[in-house]
């Protein structure tokens, strides 16, 4: 049994087009075939210069010539007023004797007449005079050996197009579906785990494309794999350290190690790696529910300035505490988002910014309307942002302090601050400069959510 493979498909494809190409081109060749190849032309041409031979030979000699020209691969007949026929010793056709007056009785000067036309042979008539007496002649030609053998050579002509069109087509199909095999191959070596897989092709064609989109499925894979192998450790990194000094404490007061004056303050410590933990739960959970098509997500219109301000008004015992002084520069000015995950964005940017703005500070909030879109700038003046980490800042769990404590944060806010936006249609800038310090530039487009 034949394998239904795309090779085999196409072969057998080319075959069965050939075929028939083959079949219908005999067909019309040999039903054309005689009416242009054979010409009538052409017939006409030997039976006049067969006439005029007749015509300038004696009566009595008109046999002997009709049996002379018989050599010539033509039957012929001669027929006088009296109806004595002459004819070639081989002629095996015959004309009635309605015919014979018809043409006895033509004028001398007319062209001449067909008499029968058939598949592969041509009968023609014409009157003419021998010795002042009227005849009638008539000559059959056959092109039968020539039209078999014309056929013959077609229909070996189009076996040998076919079958080395076949044998070419054998090798250029491998040419075709070799990429595709190889496609296969690292399909299935990309199944087995191994992302690292890529194709070379110089082509630019149908399948070129295909392989660079499957380069470019296998990057991208291999970019998620790396991300999860990352937020896997990240996760498990920020999960391990607050439990590793949880069960520390919690063992240490247990076993009485640690004196009963400084147990409130272990108490504290444990109080604050278990809030740790439960922040970076809820974080998690936010996180994953964001990523989710089914995450509810409710626009509504409302004034941002007032929303803005709530938030500020929430964080006073952060600012205050590090004598942070916050200046507003709001308007009036109303959009339409998701109200409650839009509050978050703002504490988490706000809550960000006390955190690393110097003390004593200011940190500015400044609204602009323009026409397409609203933009709202946090900024502080703290020690800034390298370079080569802005990049990176939006990425989950990425710190750019390495060597800073995990309690100050999870690295979890401005992912979640960046896929809000991203769901309500909005965007955001980061400049910063070390030294000077970070602005953040969130925009609302005015066309999409008002």
């Amino acid at each position: 049994m034949i394998k239904k493979s795309l090779y085999m498909r196409i072969i057998l494809a080319f075959i069965s087009v050939v075929i028939i190409s083959i079949f219908i081109s005999y067909m019309i060749t040999s039903l054309f075939f005689h009416q242009e190849v054979i010409f009538d032309e052409e017939v006409s041409k030997i039976a006049t210069g067969v006439s005029d031979i007749i015509e300038i030979t004696d009566q009595e000699n008109a046999d002997l010539v009709v049996d002379t020209l018989s050599e010539f691969n033509f039957e012929l007949l001669l027929i006088d007023a009296e109806g004595v026929s002459y004819s070639s010793n081989d002629a095996a056709f015959s004309v009635d004797e309605e015919t014979k007056s018809r043409f006895l009785d033509a004028e001398m000067n007319q062209t001449i007449l067909p008499y029968d036309k058939r598949d592969a042979t041509r009968t023609v008539g014409m009157p003419l005079e021998i010795s002042n007496e009227s005849y009638a002649m008539f000559i059959h030609l056959s092109f039968e050996d020539e039209v078999a053998a014309f056929k013959k050579i077609i229909i070996v002509s189009l076996f040998l197009v076919l079958l080395i069109g076949s044998l070419l087509f054998l090798f250029a199909s491998r040419y075709l579906v070799n990429p595709i095999k190889k496609l296969t191959s690292a399909a299935k070596e990309m199944a087995t785990g191994n992302l690292s897989v890529r194709l070379k092709s110089r082509d630019k064609d149908e399948v070129g494309e295909l392989i660079s989109s499957f380069n470019y499925m296998a990057s991208e894979l291999e970019k998620i794999d790396k991300m999860r192998d990352d937020f896997v450790s990240n996760v498990s990194h920020e999960i391990q350290s607050p439990l590793t000094s949880i069960k520390g404490f919690t063992k240490a007061i247990r076993d009485e190690v640690v004196p009963v004056k400084n147990q409130q303050e272990y108490l504290d410590i444990i109080y604050q790696e278990t809030d740790r933990l439960s922040r970076l739960s809820e974080n998690l959970l936010q996180l994953a529910s964001l990523d989710s098509e089914k995450h509810p997500f409710h626009p509504v219109t409302f004034n941002l300035d007032e929303q803005i301000r709530r938030v500020v008004l929430a964080t006073e015992p952060q600012w205050k505490k590090r004598n942070n002084k916050i200046q507003l520069d709001l308007q009036s000015e109303e959009v339409t988002v998701d109200k409650d995950l839009f509050e978050q964005v703002w504490l988490n940017l706000l809550t960000n910014a006390i955190k690393y703005s110097s003390p004593s500070s200011e940190i500015m909030i400044v609204m602009e309307s323009k026409s397409h879109e609203t933009t709202i700038k946090i900024s502080d003046s703290g020690k800034g942002i390298p370079k080569e980490d802005i990049p990176y800042l939006f990425d989950r769990f990425y710190k750019v302090d390495k060597a800073r404590s995990s309690a100050e944060g999870s690295g979890l806010g401005l992912a979640i601050v960046k896929r809000i936006l991203s769901i309500n249609n909005c965007t955001i800038d980061l400049e910063s400069e070390e030294g000077i310090g970070t602005t953040f530039t969130v925009k609302i487009p005015k066309n999409k959510l008002e």
